[in-house]
């Protein structure tokens, strides 16, 4: 009985844990930012090198990636004048590898 009272209450999730885990899969659900998850995967880009690689413009690629940074999925560094940006949550990027490998696989 006193087990199955811990399990209840690990279900529960706050209200913050929600929103988070719910934005996280709404980055996700979008095409535009999982093609830039993806290119981020084992190297980091520019705003303009990203732009290129996904023949994207690079006020969508900014925007998407101010989204991404916000839910702390990309991490920048500043080199000079311009930016570079990576991955910065390693089990986000597990769930899309693991995703994308489901998706293709027959």
């Amino acid at each position: 009985m006193v087990e199955e009272h811990r399990k209840m209450e690990k279900d529960l999730l706050d209200e913050e844990t929600l929103f988070i885990v719910s934005q996280t899969f709404k980055a996700l659900a979008d095409p535009t930012r999982i093609k830039i998850l993806h290119l981020l995967f084992d190297q980091e880009y520019s705003v303009n090198q990203i732009a290129d690689k996904l023949n994207l413009r690079q006020s969508n690629v900014s925007h998407q990636l101010r989204f991404l940074k916000n839910l702390r999925l990309v991490k920048f560094r500043r080199e000079g004048t311009t930016i570079y940006y990576s991955q910065d949550d390693e089990h986000v990027m597990n769930v899309l590898e693991q995703t994308i490998k489901h998706a293709q696989h027959h």
